[in-house]
């Protein structure tokens, strides 16, 4: 089968764009908006259908390559970054206005996306080209590796925030959070605290893999490096199967989510997904 990239999504009102620039490589771009709000429209006809042309693009080359006993044609790695025309924003977070009256949001639409991203085949590397708030904190640590600017052209902060504003974080948030970050204190801080850290901070605590010195090319350009690097370790095909022992107790509870239910809720998460 052939791929025609770029990939536009949904295709009445594009907000997410797929490429793949290399045979092992895709990238996701988000431009909703100047600042990347996650809605969701967003995950449910933007990334989601994203992740789902990646990874049948992947296996299909994978199939191939592990027929011809090819250890270099299973090769894969995504990258997942912020619009490329600016500086400022890898994502401000959730759509938070319109989510919070979505009984169906979290279970329905963000928790599957953390989970699938969690456990994705492929090496998966967040470029955090620029303010990585809330629900897009959560995205990037969801990826396998991420990739920050360093903050010396232009502030960039990482943060969680929702304790600021009076935001209850879902379970989802809390499993990723003690899967991707190392101890109770760094933990408090991130939640309770809501501290916002600069690139060098997020470097030193290990919260992300590498600082770039420049603009949001320079940052896909290191993103593209790591995955350059990395990408032979799908060739296998058990990277994905890995990591869903390696975070079988997270998937779990980001499952757990509870909610309150009723026929018109119900009718309302079909629909979404019908």
């Amino acid at each position: 089968m052939s791929y025609v990239y770029p990939l536009s999504l949904p295709i009445e009102n594009p907000i997410v764009t797929l490429t793949n620039p290399k045979p092992h490589l895709w990238v996701i771009e988000l431009h909703n908006g100047q600042d990347n709000r996650l809605t969701a429209t967003l995950v449910n006809k933007g990334l989601r259908p994203a992740l789902d042309a990646v990874e049948k693009h992947w296996r299909e080359r994978w199939r191939k390559a592990w027929d011809a006993d090819d250890k270099e044609g299973g090769r894969g790695a995504l990258i997942i970054v912020g619009r490329r025309d600016q500086d400022k924003f890898f994502s401000n977070g959730l759509d938070y206005e319109n989510v919070r009256h979505d009984p169906n949001f979290f279970p329905e639409t963000f928790n599957p996306l953390l989970a699938r991203l969690l456990l994705f085949p492929i090496p998966t590397i967040a470029a955090i080209n620029g303010h990585c708030f809330a629900g897009g904190f959560m995205l990037s640590l969801a990826c396998d590796y991420r990739v920050m600017t360093d903050g010396s052209k232009r502030n960039a902060w990482l943060c969680m925030n929702e304790v600021h504003f009076g935001a209850v974080w879902p379970l989802s948030f809390t499993a990723i959070l003690k899967a991707k970050v190392g101890n109770h204190a760094l933990q408090r801080k991130v939640a309770l605290e809501g501290y916002r850290f600069v690139p060098s901070e997020a470097h030193s605590l290990g919260i992300v893999d590498h600082l770039v010195n420049g603009n949001t090319a320079a940052v896909l350009a290191k993103a593209e490096e790591t995955a350059d690097h990395i990408s032979i370790n799908a060739s296998t095909g058990v990277w994905g199967l890995i990591k869903a022992d390696l975070y079988r107790d997270t998937v779990e509870n980001i499952r757990k989510e509870l909610r309150a239910t009723s026929s018109i809720i119900a009718d309302n998460a079909a629909k979404a997904r019908l």
